[in-house]
């Protein structure tokens, strides 16, 4: 079942299995300077690999879509956090990270989704992947925007630092920066 699940991903997604891994070993990284034990820095890589299971269920025309969304279109889109959660319970490899997945859109200050958690309430592994992932997407390719340099997304993290990410991770992320 997982190995079904990663092989839909990979059609559906952007992320190339050289960005995943990438993406892995930034969180891992960034997990072992917090730390987190070898239990916790297991599911942040599981995490890092699935945190995105519930975009199977968009259509390909929003995914791809080169121009700005619809209301409609991005609530659909903020739809795969759910949908990855309840993908994730049903697969018993998966389940202990479906809470990860389902909470890995909150923001530090609470405007985020689907539940409006802010700060200490999400947990650690989603606010790790949240840097991971923005920093991830702001310097790969995207149809909808263009590349950034690591300065320039290093930069949009502190812009953000506090509003939509952990301030202290934001802070612990930029000295990994040149790590990675």
């Amino acid at each position: 079942i997982v190995q079904s699940l990663i092989k839909s991903m990979k059609t559906r997604d952007f992320s190339s299995e050289k960005q995943i891994n990438k993406m892995v070993k930034m969180a891992v990284q960034f997990g072992q300077k917090l730390g987190l034990p070898q239990s916790r820095l297991d599911d942040l890589e599981m995490l890092c690999q699935f945190h995105d299971l519930g975009i199977v269920s968009i259509p390909e025309e929003i995914l791809l879509k080169p121009g700005k969304l619809t209301q409609e279109e991005y609530k659909e889109i903020q739809g795969h956090c759910e949908i990855g959660y309840r993908i994730a319970l049903s697969v018993a490899d998966l389940a202990p990270i479906a809470d990860l997945i389902l909470k890995h859109h909150e923001w530090w200050n609470g405007q985020g989704y689907p539940l409006a958690l802010k700060g200490d309430e999400i947990p650690l592994e989603s606010r790790i992947l949240a840097i991971v992932d923005a920093f991830d997407a702001m310097t790969g390719i995207r149809p909808f925007r263009k590349k950034l340099t690591t300065d320039e997304a290093l930069n949009e993290l502190k812009k953000f630092s506090g509003e939509q990410f952990d301030p202290d991770l934001v802070s612990v992320f930029i000295d990994l920066a040149g790590e990675f």
